[in-house]
Order: C-alpha cells, then structure tokens, then sequence
C-alpha cells in the first residue's frame, strides 16, 4: 500500500519536474514570484554540486573507497574481476576540479542559451523555468564527462581559471553585501521613524559598534600572528593599508555633503565592509607559502609548530578544512541565497547586477486548471533580472567554490600535492582594494555627477 501511494505521490510530481517552476516549488512558498523560484531551485543546483565535491573531499574517503572490494586501482581486489577506477581522480582535489568544472560548464551553457531574453513569452523562457528533471540530467551527464578528462594540464590550466573566476566573484559578493547593508540600514531607519521607537536606532547602533569591535580585534589579531619583527613586509603593508582604507571609507559616509546626497549612507554599511575587507585580508595572508609569517590555525591554538624543517623539501600536509575556508562557505552561502531573493531599490546596484527595482513579496499565487497552486508569473511584462548575468553569476560562484575547497593550493599532478602560492594573496588583496573602491564610488558619485540618479 505504501509503495502504491509513493508512485502515485511520483507520478503527481512529473509534471512539475518537468514543468515550470512556479508548479516546483508552489507547496512551500505559494505567494512567491516565477522569477524567485526558478533562482531558488538554480541555486540548490549549485549547492548541490558543492555537498558533492566537500563529500568528496572529506579526509580519509579515499581509505575508505579502497576498501571496496574491486572498486579502485590498488586497492582490495575479488578473484577474476579487475579493479578499473582511479580512485586518486574521484575523490581529492581533482575531483573537486572535475565537479566544479561541470557546473562552471552547465552554468555558463545556460547564461549563453539565455542572452537577450526580455520577457517570459520568449521561446528561451520555459528553458529557463522548467524542464528541470532535463536540467539535472545534463549537469550529471556533463560531471560523468568531467571525470573521464585526462589529467595532463587540466589542473594546472583550470588553476588560474578558478582564480580569475574567484577574483570577480569576489567583488560581486561585495556588491551583495553593499546593497544588504543599505537595505537593512534604510528599513530599520524607516520602522524607527514610522513607529517612534527608539529600539530601531539601538539596533543599528549596537550592530555598527559588533562590526567595528570585530575588525579592530581582527587587525590586532592579525599584527600578533601573522607578522614577525624582521620579516613578513607584505603582511605588514596588506594590514596597515586596509586599515587605513577602512577608516577612509568610515569617514567619508558620515561627511554632510555625503549625507545630504544620500540620507541612507552611514556607519553600518561602512563597518560591514571594513570587516568583510579584514576577513578578506586574512583569507590572503592564510596562502602565504611563507609558514613563517602564516601560521596553521592548529599551531595557534595549540602551541604546536608547524615550520618545516630546512632540510624538508617535501610539501606540507594539506589542510582541506581551516577556518578562513568555512567562514568562505558560509559567506557564499549567505550570498548566494540572497541573490535568489534579494528584491533591491538600490538603483546602483541594480544597474551593476543587471537587475531592475524590486517591487514587493509577489501576489497570492493562483491555482490552474489541474488544480495545482502555482506562483505567480510576474515576468509577462518584462523579466526582473537578466537570465544571463544571474548564470554567470552562478559560474563564477563555482570556481569560488573549487578554490575555496581547495584552500587556493596550486595543484601539483606529478607529486598528487598541493601548495600556497602567492598568486591567491595577489588575487584577494587586488580584489578587497578594488572592492573598497567600488564603495568609495557609490559614495561620492552622486556628488561628482548630481544630474543622475543614485537613489
């Protein structure tokens, strides 16, 4: 009996996988809008892909597949049966590179399909919000590809991919937390104006002080262990001209020129960028092959010295799970999940992730003639956010992913190794200043052009 109802709840669902998605979804959020569901259900792709790539990177996985009788090369065999899998390529670092390379692949085959669509009633729209059951099938049978690509330069080559990939992904992520700031900071400005309660002001107050006391730990933090008297300049330099850029930008937004031309700009927005600037900072100087001036988080907790010895040439155990590589998941996963839902009046910001203004929660969501509750089609006049850019968006996310898991390490495919390379700190650094910046601009560009509209 029970298996008759889990077909029937199957056969029920059919259509929805490869339907459209307002039908996918409808169950949990029925008064959402097409476009946030089909963003949703894209983002759960990703994420997926990324649960498969850190189980696949999980510390003894390979032991434990060769354990299998008859499954990897090398490992426990059975009598009259070969052993074909190369278990060195389907878990580590390389599989990460493979699984990564699907999506970016996947994602970025649907940000050229979707170019130029205007509305829902282009032909390319229904790709776009259905057909999922299709949609999964050609993201697994890309990763199965991925797997069988020989090794040769694929690591190395695809290295500096995921390394441009991150570096604007990064800046992207930035732009996110900009436009969170100013829209949290304009609401909870509003709700206190609009109800006279005081608790809005002491919030934003309180919350400014958390971020500014975090980054001021951090940069001390960073002064007692990441630097020594006689040696790590570049650390010295990093710290020390972020700090200074930091307290810049703080100034700047509370200026009364700065304020008469955005009465919304201010401390909170300035102190979440100050802080993401220093955890961007230590995500650098965490890749300094230098293990002088980069200390495991182990031998700071610990006491316990991890600086090879000057007749060690071998690399360095590899280090697949750190702190600045799951506070790095975390923010992606923050931002990722707000650049399916985020709705923003930011013009600025909208213009930079070819979006248009938000306008609400969505209607109520109707029901069709099958009787199915659907969500509501708000895209019929025109789409509110440009297919392409959000895949690219999603592409790019896929190679932060790879080097996030990877710490960064640059591969190695004749030692099966991994090591720092200073490249990733030039990266990161280049991009918190270019990202710092970029706030400075959304700052001052309305008194440099006053005839445009920054609001």
């Amino acid at each position: 009996m029970g298996a008759c109802l889990a077909l029937c709840s199957i056969a029920s669902c059919a259509s929805c996988l490869c339907g459209s998605a307002p039908c996918l979804l409808c169950g949990c959020c029925p008064s959402s809008n097409n476009s946030t569901v089909t963003r949703l259900v894209f983002s759960f792709f990703l994420l997926l892909g990324t649960m498969v790539s850190v189980i696949m990177i999980l510390p003894g996985m390979e032991t434990q597949l060769r354990k299998i009788p008859g499954f990897c090369q090398g490992g426990t065999t059975i009598p009259g049966i070969d052993n074909h899998v190369n278990c060195d390529v389907i878990v580590g670092y390389k599989s990460v590179y493979r699984m990564c390379f699907a999506m970016t692949c996947f994602f970025f085959l649907f940000a050229a399909l979707m170019i130029g669509v205007r509305s829902s009633k282009d032909p390319r729209a229904p790709v776009q919000n259905g057909f999922w059951f299709f949609k999964f099938l050609i993201l697994v049978g890309i990763t199965v590809g991925a797997f069988f690509i020989p090794d040769g330069t694929f690591h190395s080559v695809w290295f500096y991919f995921g390394v441009t990939g991150s570096f604007i992904f990064i800046l992207i992520q930035l732009i996110l937390l900009i436009d969170f700031a100013h829209s949290w900071n304009k609401v909870w400005i509003e709700n206190a104006e609009n109800s006279d309660n005081k608790c809005w002001f002491a919030g934003l107050l309180s919350f400014t002080f958390l971020h500014y006391a975090l980054a001021f730990t951090a940069v001390v933090l960073f002064y007692v262990y990441y630097t020594q008297p006689d040696d790590c300049t570049e650390h010295k330099v990093f710290i020390s001209l972020n700090l200074i850029l930091c307290v810049i930008i703080s100034i700047v937004s509370i200026l009364p020129k700065i304020q008469e031309a955005q009465p919304h700009s201010g401390l909170l927005q300035a102190s979440l960028i100050s802080l993401y600037t220093m955890y961007v900072t230590w995500s650098a100087m965490t890749n300094n092959p230098n293990r002088q001036c980069n200390p495991s988080l182990l031998s700071l907790v610990a006491n316990v010295s991890t600086t090879p010895s000057p007749g060690d040439s071998t690399p360095g155990t590899v280090q697949w799970w750190d702190a600045q590589g799951i506070v790095g998941l975390i923010i992606f996963l923050f931002c990722t999940l707000y650049a399916s839902i985020r709705s923003s009046s930011n013009t600025q910001v909208n213009k930079l992730m070819q979006t248009e203004e938000g306008g609400g929660s969505g209607g109520e969501g109707v029901v069709g003639e099958d009787g199915i509750r659907r969500a509501v089609d708000n895209e019929e006049e025109g789409v509110t956010y440009s297919y392409s850019f959000f895949h690219f968006h999603l592409c790019l996310a896929s190679l932060y992913i790879m080097m996030t898991l990877t710490n960064w390490y640059q591969p190695d495919t004749t030692t099966q190794a991994m090591q720092s390379s200073m490249p990733a700190v030039w990266v990161k650094m280049s991009s918190s200043w270019l990202g710092l910046g970029l706030y400075l601009w959304t700052l001052i560009a309305p008194l440099i052009f006053p005839d445009r509209d920054f609001n």
